[in-house]
């Protein structure tokens, strides 16, 4: 790709004659170096458009459309994306349906954690709802896969966890991480009751009040017991008491997060004598009671879990003896601080 793509876009609108811009684009296109760098492929598949207009009018729009968005930067609330450049950003998936194939297993990824979510959901949230520094609050760290994710792009992170032994181990997973990347991000790992836990004096190290993102992945209700802890919320005895104690997360990380930014709840729901039991949304429900507004109901594929692979022809025959669907599905719900 020429070094002075800017002067020769220039030069491109002072041209009269389609045959003439549409040499010289040839010429743009095949200095380019198409690989896995989107702004290359960006850049790449405008030209190709510019060629490919059929009139001269229309070339020159997108002639300049093209250098409006290599010259100007048009910035997100939200995030680090130049709204100008929009199209390049084909990585980041902005449908309901999320269907992903496998979980990222680069890096300290792994699915040896049992109930732990897949890197590429933290990592979506984090590049579509937060900006280089700023601070992502997990309140369910767990093996440490949204700190593993803000480590890579370059954020920072608080993670909340009950269990003493799973902190151990994150922390080993996440110096490890942090040396690989060379990371300069600033983490800290709290052991800690989400319900109760004060953030304030934790904050200080990262010279903040507030975080700009928090994603939660609490347990779907008992499915899987993580802990013989009773303020484990996946020893709830019962759906209530587990809302109630969601709740009370809710209402603690709330003054923690930035108003008109952003909170993510992963959750699945769960079978109970035959019933289904719609966790997703009764925790849905449950956040709305406070000071938030819904953005998104996201429902993610699974294909496979720890407790029925290689069962897959056992519990098509229990679904068909007993009247059900067998699930496939988890959702991420999005929602705005008011």
């Amino acid at each position: 790709m020429p070094n002075n793509i800017k002067n020769e876009l220039s030069k491109l609108l002072s041209l009269k004659r389609k045959a003439t811009i549409k040499n010289k684009v040839n010429h743009m296109m095949n200095a380019i170096q198409i690989n896995k760098d989107m702004h290359s492929r960006y850049i790449y598949n405008e030209l190709n458009q510019i060629l490919e207009a059929d009139s001269l009018n229309r070339k020159y729009y997108y002639i300049n459309r093209l250098l409006k968005s290599l010259t100007q930067f048009k910035k997100s609330k939200y995030n680090d994306l130049n709204l100008n450049q929009w199209k390049k950003y084909d990585d980041i998936i902005t449908d309901s349906l999320w269907l992903i194939d496998k979980r990222d297993k680069t890096g300290e990824h792994s699915a040896k954690y049992w109930g732990n979510f897949i890197p590429q959901i933290p990592n979506q949230l984090i590049k579509r709802f937060t900006k280089k520094n700023e601070l992502v609050l997990d309140t369910f760290l767990g093996s440490g896969t949204t700190m593993i994710e803000s480590i890579r792009l370059q954020r920072n992170c608080v993670g909340i966890e009950l269990n003493p032994e799973v902190i151990k181990k994150t922390e080993e997973i996440i110096k490890k991480e942090i040396k690989s990347n060379e990371s300069k991000s600033i983490i800290k790992i709290i052991k800690g009751d989400s319900k109760t836990v004060s953030l304030d004096k934790h904050l200080k190290k990262f010279k903040k009040k507030t975080a700009q993102l928090v994603i939660m992945h609490p347990p779907y209700w008992d499915i899987i017991k993580f802990s013989k802890f009773k303020k484990d919320l996946s020893n709830t005895e019962t759906i209530e008491h587990f809302l109630d104690d969601f709740g009370l997360i809710i209402d603690n990380v709330t003054d923690y997060l930035d108003s008109d930014r952003y909170l993510a709840v992963v959750i699945g729901d769960k079978y109970n004598k035959g019933e289904w039991i719609p966790i997703g949304f009764r925790v849905m429900n449950e956040v709305l009671k406070r000071d938030y507004k819904l953005k998104s109901i996201i429902v993610k594929n699974y294909e496979e879990t720890s407790s029925k692979k290689g069962q897959e022809n056992l519990w098509r025959y229990r679904a068909l003896v007993g009247g059900f669907y067998i699930f496939k599905h988890e959702y991420i719900l999005l929602f705005q601080k008011k």
